[in-house]
């Protein structure tokens, strides 16, 4: 292979890699909340390492990112909120459910881009959001729902997936802005909001961590949490967009694989339908995306 075919597959191999990595990171999570720090404060301490690294730059390029402040304030609110539900539903649910709810990316990205951008839906989407929607429903217990209602772990990861969609679409319209600026504001609001809900007190810092509990959280966010952002950042704004979205598929096939060899985590009959629903349903709108989609979102800065 050529040093220039190197240079074009590049991006893929880091998006390959990053996905695996956010596949995986349940791994790391729950062995760190097993040490005794429980998932807000593993959140707000991950978080605030990741914000006092990037926010050198994040002041340095001030003057690049000063006339978009409100964009700056929703990548913060809906990025950090992203990160702070997909962490906490990981370490507190099971990771195959979680994951699978998550990947209803598909009917946030309709809503958005009809509801932001007012795009045209076109039958291939209306399908996609079809399969997703039905997919859901069987997972979250078919018509059962209407006697149980979603467990709150359930409603956690729909909301991280949603603020995940959102989020994205916010960093794909904010080309003027530097990727490592919004990776720092997107940190520190996920810092933010997690310490937001510690000082409400929904929970309580740790008191009795096992003593290796600090270094692997330092560990895993530097070495782990730091690379799989800037990865999958890095690499989505360097190649299509439908190419990205069917190799961060493999985030999904990773969590689910992992946690079926790992934690000997099952599915059942109707959950593998649904999940099979909702991974037809984001394989038909990686499929259909057009890289010249860059979307243009309309917001008083």
């Amino acid at each position: 292979m050529t040093i220039l075919n190197i240079k074009e597959q590049l991006p893929v191999i880091v998006l390959f890699v990053a996905s695996v990595l956010w596949g995986l990171t349940w791994l790391p999570l729950k062995a760190i909340n097993a040490t005794g720090i429980d998932g807000i404060a593993l959140i707000f301490f991950a978080y605030a390492i990741l914000a006092v690294v990037l926010s050198p730059l994040l002041i340095k390029q001030f003057s690049i990112w000063k006339e978009h402040k409100k964009m700056m304030f929703l990548i913060a609110l809906l990025g950090g909120g992203a990160n702070l539900a997909f962490t906490y539903a990981l370490i507190n649910g099971e990771v195959i459910r979680v994951m699978v709810l998550f990947y209803l990316l598909p009917v946030w990205g309709v809503a958005g881009g009809r509801i932001f951008l007012k795009e045209k839906i076109d039958s291939w989407r209306y399908l996609g959001v079809t399969l997703a929607i039905a997919g859901a429903f069987i997972i979250l217990g078919g018509f059962e729902i209407f006697n149980t209602p979603p467990s709150w772990i359930d409603l956690v990861a729909l909301v991280s997936g949603l603020f995940f969609s959102m989020n994205n679409l916010l960093f794909r319209a904010a080309q003027s802005i530097p990727v490592s600026s919004k990776l720092g504001i997107m940190f520190l609001g996920c810092f933010t909001l997690a310490g937001t809900l510690l000082l409400s007190g929904v929970e309580e810092l740790p008191t009795h961590v096992i003593s290796n509990g600090w270094i692997m959280l330092i560990m895993y966010t530097l070495f782990w949490l730091l690379l799989a952002n800037i990865g999958s950042q890095w690499s989505v704004t360097h190649m299509e967009a439908g190419r990205s979205s069917i190799i961060m598929i493999f985030e999904l096939i990773a969590a689910v694989a992992s946690a079926t060899i790992i934690a000997h985590e099952s599915m059942s009959t109707f959950e593998y339908i649904g999940g099979s629903l909702i991974m037809a349903a984001a394989s038909i709108e990686a499929f259909r995306t057009k890289d010249d989609d860059i979307p243009t979102i309309k917001i008083e800065l």
